[in-house]
């Protein structure tokens, strides 16, 4: 096994039905976290479930290509799956709403049109984002079109560095999209202030926020037009104390006072807990993930530090998701 490897790698390395099913790993015969970094000489046992299934927050951790082609894979499918659901929702309500059918018979004439392979993948593209349901119903339907036609969304050139807000602007905290534009932060990265954002437009939602670094935003890769140059408005966070929610992965020792020893750890720090739960709890540790409200970037890192200076902690992450 390559330098860094972990009991996730050694898994996908004697099969992928090996590593798909890993639920826990043993280290010498104690139980250890599957992100613990293997040793010359390690004994290694894998703990499977016969309904195991890969965890996105693998990927942060394994070092082999073959562990993260199939965690990638996994995510993906899953994603697939969701964004189906969540469209062929759409698509019948927006069909229901429109009083016309909308069943899959229907929709295949307008493939050609829409530029889809097949229902399912213009059900996907509607899930994601990339496709409105109500453009769908226009493309089955053109006589429901409506008459001139509502103005596109048009979003805002960023503003030039060094640039003050603009009077519209000096109430938000998000500074480069249009005085009064609705826009929201993702659950799935949790940008806090002093992370690097990029703005993402879906039509009638306003903008949703993202951290740069966020997974998540592969998935608007073939759409580059709905990605809008943001940043944080530092006038307008001066005159709040709002706070900003992170998300921090906690592995502890399984331990009576563990759980009251992390939340003591992020009050003194300043912090708060706006929300607790544990995870993948095993006869030694545990996973504590952490939505801890803070000011910015600088006081998260203080959070964190804190956390990992208790005796009970074995590890601290940012989370993401």
């Amino acid at each position: 096994m390559p330098r860094g490897a972990t009991p996730v790698d050694f898994a996908y390395a004697v099969h992928s039905q090996v590593g798909d099913a890993c639920v826990g790993a043993k280290i010498n015969g104690k139980l250890m976290p599957l992100r613990y970094q293997l040793q010359h000489g390690d004994q290694v046992e894998i703990m499977t479930s016969r309904g195991g299934t890969p965890s996105p927050q693998w990927e942060r951790f394994v070092v082999t290509g073959k562990a993260r082609a199939r965690i990638r894979r996994f995510v993906h499918l899953q994603q697939r799956e969701q964004h189906l659901d969540i469209g062929r929702s759409e698509l019948t309500k927006a069909f229901r709403q429109a009083g016309v059918d909308g069943s899959a018979k229907t929709l295949e004439p307008a493939l050609k049109a829409l530029k889809f392979a097949s229902v399912e993948d213009l059900a996907i593209a509607v899930g994601n984002g990339n496709t409105s349901a109500r453009d769908v119903v226009n493309a089955v339907y053109p006589e429901l079109r409506q008459t001139p036609r509502a103005p596109r969304l048009v979003p805002a050139l960023p503003p030039r560095p060094g640039k003050p807000p603009g009077k519209g602007e000096l109430g938000m905290e998000i500074s480069g999209l249009v005085p009064g534009m609705a826009y929201h932060f993702a659950g799935c990265c949790h940008a806090v202030p002093g992370d690097a954002i990029v703005g993402i437009v879906a039509t009638g939602k306003g903008v949703t926020i993202h951290a740069r670094d966020c997974p998540t935003l592969e998935a608007f890769a073939a759409t580059p037009e709905r990605f809008i140059e943001v940043d944080w408005n530092h006038a307008a966070l001066s005159r709040h104390d709002a706070g900003h929610t992170a998300r921090i992965s906690v592995i502890a020792a399984n331990e009576p006072s563990a759980v009251a020893d992390v939340a003591n750890a992020v009050s003194k720090h300043d912090g708060s807990v706006a929300a607790l739960k544990t995870a993948n709890r095993q006869q030694d540790f545990m996973e504590i993930l952490l939505d801890v409200d803070v000011r910015d970037v600088a006081h998260l890192v203080k959070v964190i530090a804190g956390l990992r200076a208790l005796s009970t902690v074995k590890g601290v992450e940012r989370a993401k998701g």
